[in-house]
């Protein structure tokens, strides 16, 4: 059995923290290799040590005095180092990394300055090798991710080591420079170090106990998910469930290597699986809700559009030429509907209205604002009988009025609009009818 690990930033942001993290490492000899993401916050209120090297780098970037912010991120590793009684000093990288952002050496570098500082204090803790993700992990000339090159020399580095910590985040461009990924991207790296590693199992330990249902913040206790699979994962994340960076999950996916979400303060939990099919029967109907606030529905209306080749790439076009993407398309004999981000798409509405009418012409085009889109998914939905009759009656009780229902051809899952108004109603109201009373 062989497993990667990675940490979150909650999970290490202080020594006590530390200590679970080797606690719950040493009692797996299996977890060889660890990703540990930058110290988090450690109260409500607290900065996570990524946000105050942003602040730093904002001030060198102007060459003002960043001493204060810099203070405070030493501190941070000092009290860690203090807490776990390591031999180990800082000093001379954060000499250079001082030195660099006054030579203006760039905000992905000293964004990543987290990941590695806490990379090198988890190794000498665990005695493992320390590697620095700018030597296994590549970005090519365009900036674009290189998965082969980066597959085969993690394989290669890690073959060569029993046990390693490999920093989250970032690695190197096509000029040896400092890239991250986007701002949750540890979890990308501890997926691509399981891929390259052939692990049996990638374990993600954050602060909570696996996926839930639904959002806690909008619903009472909702229940934990135990399995979902990857293409379940992919739509909740899409639609704003964060526990996990949604691009984590191509590497394993492409070899088939299960997840486990943990939570790192309650170790003994089962925590949710995510795999990429299972035989076992979901609980509910559903896998989970998810959803967004903030959205516009451009619908257009025009006689026997569907007869008319060309309509609907005509409009998408009127959306390309302002660099606008769109969310959902559910369409009519006579109407097309276009949903796109509103804080996207309002600086642009009039350039994109007129571009419509002149490349396709519709006879009317009306905008709607404020509005919210709720995904329902699962495996389960394929084979139960009048889901979409249960989301109408659901909200329909709760006096919600649907402006946009569209359900994918994979059956896997269903899109509802709703105002933002009623979206936290809405999401309870679902949640209640599939999980709640399950009719």
């Amino acid at each position: 059995m062989l497993k990667v690990v990675k940490f979150g930033g909650s999970s290490l942001a202080d020594a006590a923290q530390f200590t679970k993290v080797g606690n719950i490492i040493k009692a797996d000899k299996s977890r060889r290799y660890v990703v540990p993401s930058a110290p988090g916050r450690r109260y409500s209120g607290d900065t996570k040590v990524t946000d105050l090297l942003y602040a730093c780098y904002s001030k060198a970037e102007v060459d003002a005095d960043f001493s204060n912010e810099f203070g405070l991120i030493k501190n941070r590793y000092s009290e860690i180092i203090k807490g776990l009684s390591l031999n180990i000093s800082l000093d001379k990288d954060f000499e250079e990394i001082e030195k660099n952002f006054k030579a203006h050496i760039g905000k992905d570098y000293a964004a990543s300055r987290g990941e590695f500082l806490n990379g090198k204090l988890m190794a000498a803790y665990l005695g493992f090798t320390f590697v620095d993700a700018a030597s296994v992990v590549f970005f090519d000339k365009e900036g674009e991710f290189d998965a082969d090159k980066t597959n085969e020399k993690l394989g290669k580095t890690l073959a060569k080591l029993e046990t390693a910590v490999i920093p989250g985040f970032y690695g190197s461009d096509a000029n040896g420079n400092v890239k991250t990924f986007s701002r949750g991207g540890s979890d990308i790296t501890g997926s691509l170090v399981a891929r390259a590693v052939h692990a049996d199992i990638y374990e993600n330990w954050t602060d909570v106990s696996g996926f839930l249902v639904a959002d806690p913040r909008i619903v009472k206790d909702p229940v934990p998910i135990e399995t979902i699979t990857y293409r379940e994962l992919r739509e909740l994340s899409y639609m704003g469930a964060s526990v996990l960076h949604e691009d984590a999950i191509f590497p394993v996916r492409i070899e088939g290597i299960p997840v486990n979400i943990r939570n790192t303060n309650c170790p003994d939990d089962p925590g949710s699986w995510i795999v990429e099919s299972t035989g076992k029967k979901s609980k509910y109907t559903i896998t989970g809700i998810a959803g967004k606030k903030g959205f516009c529905s451009i619908n257009i209306d025009k006689d026997m559009m569907n007869s008319e080749v060309g309509f609907g790439r005509k409009v998408l076009q009127a959306f390309e030429e302002s660099n606008l993407s769109f969310e959902h398309m559910p369409s009519g004999i006579d109407t097309m509907t276009i949903f796109v981000e509103q804080k996207a798409f309002i600086p642009h509405e009039q350039q994109v209205i007129s571009a419509i009418h002149r490349l396709a012409k519709p006879d009317t085009i009306d905008i709607e604002s404020d509005l919210a889109l709720i995904a329902i998914v699962g495996r389960g939905m394929k084979n139960a009988h009048g889901t979409a009759g249960r989301i109408f009656s659901a909200l329909a009780h709760a006096h919600i009025n649907i402006r946009m229902i569209d359900q994918g051809s994979s059956e896997l899952n269903i899109i509802v609009g709703v105002a933002n108004s009623d979206f936290e109603k809405a999401i309870n109201a679902i949640y209640n009818i599939f999980v709640l009373t399950q009719m």
